[in-house]
């Protein structure tokens, strides 16, 4: 089925449209502006930032070792290796506006647990070097019309032949 308009929803950050060859990104709003601010257009900015969060947080575990502050050590090693690990998990994520649907290799609905987690899709596609890149979409959380949402972008994402919601 050939598609011939334009197909939009609404996102944690903005909107996502839908067209024949592409699925474009677009920020809208306060909390597109901050996206915009703390992300950009790539992920290095925001995972140097956890960078150095971590690093900070080994400083201050070793001064508090030095200290005798066990429990305060514990916690500073424990979220610095959570940052590690987030950091470790985004290497192949992308914040690219712009996906050419040519490039899409899989499209994964995730769920979200209502007031815990935000349902999302994630667009496993090729960048222009031909790696294999993740871009997640979050959708609205439960107090911005989460589930309307949801079932608006789910829709329009099987009308498109890019999920089969079928099998959920």
């Amino acid at each position: 089925m050939e598609t011939t308009a334009e197909k939009v929803f609404k996102t944690k950050t903005g909107y996502c449209h839908i067209l024949p060859d592409k699925i474009i990104l677009t920020r809208d709003g306060v909390i597109g502006n901050i996206a915009n601010v703390t992300v950009g257009k790539g992920m290095t900015r925001i995972l140097v930032i956890y960078g150095a969060l971590a690093l900070w947080m080994f400083y201050t575990a070793y001064h508090e070792s030095q200290a005798e502050q066990y429990f305060q050590f514990a916690f500073s090693i424990f979220l610095g290796l959570f940052l590690i690990y987030g950091i470790t998990r985004s290497l192949n994520n992308s914040a690219t506006p712009m996906i050419l649907r040519n490039k899409i290799r899989n499209i994964k609905f995730i769920k979200g647990i209502e007031g815990i987690t935000r349902s999302r899709f994630e667009v496993f596609f090729e960048d222009e070097r031909g790696k294999v890149k993740r871009r997640m979409i979050m959708l609205p959380g439960s107090m911005t019309g989460g589930q309307a949402a949801t079932e608006s972008a789910i829709k329009i994402m099987t009308e498109e032949n890019l999920i089969d919601y079928s099998k959920k």
